[in-house]
Order: C-alpha cells, then structure tokens, then sequence
C-alpha cells in the first residue's frame, strides 16, 4: 500500500507539473507595445525645404577690353573698399607672330616706307635752299629800294616769293613728319611679342576698383592670361546682408504668402533662426530630383529677421533647412501620425483601455510631417499605440514595452 501511495503521488506531481507547464505556454500574454500619453502641447504647420544662403546685391566684375591680365591677387574674403581696392589689372595684348607671307609684305611695306621718308626729307632740303635764296633776294630788293633803284612792284613780288617758299618749307616739313609716322607705323607691324615684352613695362595698365563695400566673394580667374572683353573675373558682395532662397514644389508654393514667419534649421548654430518670407517668386521652372523625376518648382525669399550678430558665420551658398510655418498654436492636443492609420473614410487610433487594444475613431485637424491635432475622439492622458502593426488586434493585451 505504501509503494502504490508513492506512486499515485509522483504520477499526480508530474502531471500537475505538465498542465502547469501547459497553461503556461498557452495562456494568452500582454503584447508589448510602444504607447504616448494623449498631451497638449505647441504645434506648426508649415512646408519644408533646403535652402541655399545668398548675397542680397552680387557684383561681378568683368573685363570691360580684351587684354592680358594680369595674375589677381585678392583672395576670397578680403575686404574691398569702393573706388580704392584694385581688384583687376589689364594690360595690351602681344602682337601676333606673322607668317611668312605676312612677313614679308611688312617688310616690303617698311622698304616703301623709308624711301618715302628720304623723298620727304629730300623735299625739305629743297624748300629749304628756296627759301633761303628767296630771303636773300628779299633782302637785297629791300636794300635796293632804299637807294631808290627798285621799284615797288618788284619788292612786292620779292616778298610774294619768299612767303611762298616759306609755305613750301612748311608743307613740306609736314609731308615728312606723315612719313616718318608712317615708317614708325609699318615697323610696328613688324614688331615681335618679345620686343613687346620687353617694352611691356612702359605701357599703360587698365586698372578695374571695386564698385562697392564689401568682401571678395569668389575669385572666377586667377592666373593670368588673356581675357576676352566681358569676361567675368571677380565677385564682390557685402556678406552682411543675406537673404535665403528655398525652390518648394509649385503645389506648396501656392500656400506661402510674403510676411509668413519662418525658421532656419540646421544651420550649423545652437538654435533656429527666425525669418520671414519676402517674396515668392512669380516664374517656375523643373528641376530634376535626385531620383530623376522632374518637378515643378517655384524660388521663395526669405530675409533674416535674428539680430545679425547671432549667424555671423553664415555666408554666400550655405546649405540650410527652412521651414515656413503657415499655422501655429500654443495649446493643441495632439498625436504623432505614425499612431494614426485609415478606417474606412476617416482616422482612427488604438488606445490602451484596461490593459486591452481598443479602436478609436478621431476627428483631425491641423496637422504637420510628425503630429496631428486631435478635434474629437481623445482626452488629455489617454494611451495610443504607436507604430500599430497588424499583430495587434482589437480587443488583445498590451502592455508599454
């Protein structure tokens, strides 16, 4: 009796054991899920974009002549002062080497142009003997006339004759000052670019200051060269005054106003900066996305309204994030959207009620990319899951993971 006792005894232990183990492993258990209490707290509602920094007044200084310019020394960042800082140095550009034939109808030319100087000083020897025996018998007609040997009419013809070759002197004294500048015009066709460089220093430089206040903001072509009339060299500008422009997709452009508030993020400072939209531009143009899909958009400006001390470290072409906020409240109850999930036309979340999922059906109103204001449908302190996955069903146990 005693064995059988003992028996009824292990066998009842291990069978309590295995329907304990049994309903441990079949008894339904407390899903564990993310929950947010229902709170008021500050909402915005607004678009967001990156944006790029910029100059308010960008100058560029260009070549106004072809020349050669010279190597510019400014750097980016330097200050320039209006009228002062010489920003650009442009200097005559070198003759070009002749080809043979060039060459040799140059030469030509010089060979012509040498006989014609000798011609016209030769002219000048001659009127200048005329004139000499001219002034002579001026002379003598005068000293004739005083004796009272010499008519009148024939002083008056002597004189006649020696104004007239006094003038002949003149012409041609002028005949050989053409020639001698045409010598020195068909020499200089002869000219090479090394007796040109070697005279460089003798000729007049074109000196471009700066038309502004301001800083050097790029430096377009440094080394030196020759330059085309119009080129662009230099950019200047006055970093202090900056605006912000953000291109939003033409759908959310239609919502900005001008006077809008807005705030830059991600700047690279502690805190936003406050700024309010200028102007929404009036033209759009597509741009292709990073994923290549071409999208319509439309270039909003912004001003800075931060006192100017706090983003001294921003300048021209910074990366900033902007968001223009379109509506905002103090005190609104609301819910992160990634609680919210569609039930048939409307909204609707699932709450923690007495340690169960339960489905609620809300009224939303504004909203923004991470919260929705709850018009109907919550309380203050209730608990919504987060992330509602299809595992959990209504009417199943949760608990806050």
């Amino acid at each position: 009796m005693a064995a059988r006792h003992r028996r009824w005894a292990l066998w009842s232990a291990i069978g309590v054991a295995l329907l304990t183990g049994l309903l441990a492993a079949f008894w339904p258990r407390s899903l564990p899920v993310d929950l947010v209490d229902v709170a008021s707290a500050p909402l915005q509602v607004g678009v967001r974009d990156e944006g790029e920094t910029r100059v308010v007044d960008v100058f560029v200084v260009s070549a106004p002549v072809t020349g050669r310019l010279r190597r510019v020394e400014a750097e980016p960042g330097d200050v320039v002062v209006a009228g002062e800082t010489v920003l650009i140095e442009i200097e005559p550009t070198d003759p070009q080497l002749l080809d043979p034939r060039s060459e040799a109808e140059a030469r030509a030319q010089l060979s012509a142009a040498e006989s014609a100087e000798s011609l016209a000083r030769a002219e000048v020897e001659r009127a200048e003997a005329e004139r000499a025996f001219a002034r002579s018998e001026f002379e003598r007609a005068q000293k004739l006339a005083r004796d009272g040997t010499l008519a009148a009419r024939d002083i008056e013809a002597s004189e006649t004759e020696l104004k007239a070759r006094v003038a002949a002197l003149s012409a041609a004294q002028a005949t050989l000052g053409v020639r001698r500048f045409e010598l020195e015009r068909v020499r200089a066709l002869l000219m090479s670019p090394a007796e040109a460089f070697a005279r460089r220093e003798d000729c007049g430089c074109l000196y471009l200051t700066s038309p502004i206040d301001g800083r050097v903001l790029r430096v377009l072509r440094e080394s030196a060269g020759v330059v085309p009339a119009g080129a662009d060299l230099v950019e200047i500008g006055d970093p202090a005054q900056l605006e912000i422009v953000v291109d939003l997709l033409s759908m959310d452009a239609v919502r900005v106003e001008a006077g809008q508030r807005a705030l830059i993020e991600n700047w690279g400072g502690e805190r936003p900066l406050e700024a309010r939209v200028r102007r929404v531009e009036p033209f759009g143009f597509t741009k292709v996305s990073a994923l290549g899909i071409e999208e319509q958009r439309v270039n909003v400006v912004l001003d800075i309204a931060s006192p100017p001390p706090e983003w001294t470290r921003l300048g021209h072409g910074y990366q900033v994030d902007v968001r223009i906020i379109q509506w905002e409240g103090a005190d609104v109850l609301q819910v992160p959207v990634t609680a919210l999930f569609r039930d048939g036309g409307g909204w609707a979340v699932l709450v923690r009620d007495d340690g169960r999922a339960a489905r609620r059906v809300v009224e939303l109103g504004h909203r923004n990319d991470r919260h929705a204001e709850i018009v109907e449908g919550l309380a203050a302190g209730d608990e919504v899951v987060v992330y509602p996955g299809e595992g959990i069903r209504e009417g199943a146990r949760i608990e806050r993971r």
